[in-house]
């Protein structure tokens, strides 16, 4: 059964992912955007039956409001988001904002087909389990959860974690070597060595895995030139700009 949506996250190569995906399953996709904050016109304008949100930061402070805009103004579009776990608060928060499902950023295709099947049919789509696990996390809160993002973000040295976010916005291996003014076998090396310290087989799991974790935000806030983790930039002239490309593509 074909489902008319818009994909929206806040890293376009996912957006564009994912809608690439659910196009090969039958469903007509209206648009992949990013990021987020600004997805309420378009939403609105087009008026899909579902809405896909994708969220890394699904408890930071108004990350939903374009839902809220959203579902004020065209109660008819399905809501989903699609953000990290365990995210008790942001499950929370994306209910109260409107939105009528909650699926996890690394559900499997069909999970997110049935989701939002769901969703346009007018119920609920969240997992059980998923929802007994935010209730549960929000009774029995960890006094110090781990933070994953951070943990990965120490695996990598700064140029690594500047790759790691060129990758994500999508340049390609010459783009990563032109824009850190090092050599394209450079630049592969340190693309192989992202992959190999996160543990993922392609950009685009490195991509997702970091956007799930929130290590892709942490890792672009800490501004690409900027030594920290305890490690001193590369020497020479390739210590470039900090990352901020567009698009994805393979090592």
């Amino acid at each position: 059964m074909s489902v008319r949506l818009m994909v929206v996250d806040d890293h376009r190569l996912l957006a564009e992912a994912l809608a690439s995906a659910l196009k090969l399953r039958g469903h007509r996709v209206l648009a992949a955007a990013a990021p987020t904050a600004g997805s309420a016109e378009p939403v609105v304008s087009r008026a899909p039956e579902v809405c896909l949100f994708g969220t890394a930061s699904p408890a930071a402070p108004g990350v939903f409001d374009p839902i809220v805009r959203i579902v004020q103004e065209r109660p008819q579009v399905a809501v989903v988001v699609l953000g990290p776990v365990p995210s008790p608060r942001g499950i929370a928060a994306a209910f109260a904002a409107g939105a009528v499902g909650y699926v996890r950023h690394d559900e499997r295709i069909e999970g997110v087909e049935r989701a939002m099947l769901k969703a346009r049919a007018g119920e609920s789509a969240i997992a059980p389990q998923l929802l007994r696990g935010a209730f549960a996390e929000l009774l029995n809160p960890a006094a110090q959860p781990d933070d994953e993002g951070r943990r990965l973000l120490r695996m990598l040295t700064p140029r690594e974690a500047e790759v790691l976010v060129r990758v994500a916005e999508g340049e390609d291996t010459r783009v990563i070597a032109a824009g850190m003014r090092i050599a394209p076998s450079t630049a592969r090396t340190h693309v192989q060595r992202v992959l190999m310290k996160l543990g993922v087989g392609s950009r685009l799991e490195a991509a997702a895995l970091a956007a799930r974790t929130g290590l892709l935000d942490r890792a672009a806030g800490n501004g690409g030139g900027t030594p920290y983790n305890g490690y001193a930039p590369e020497p020479g002239p390739s210590s470039g700009p900090s990352a901020s490309g567009a698009g994805a593509a393979g090592a």
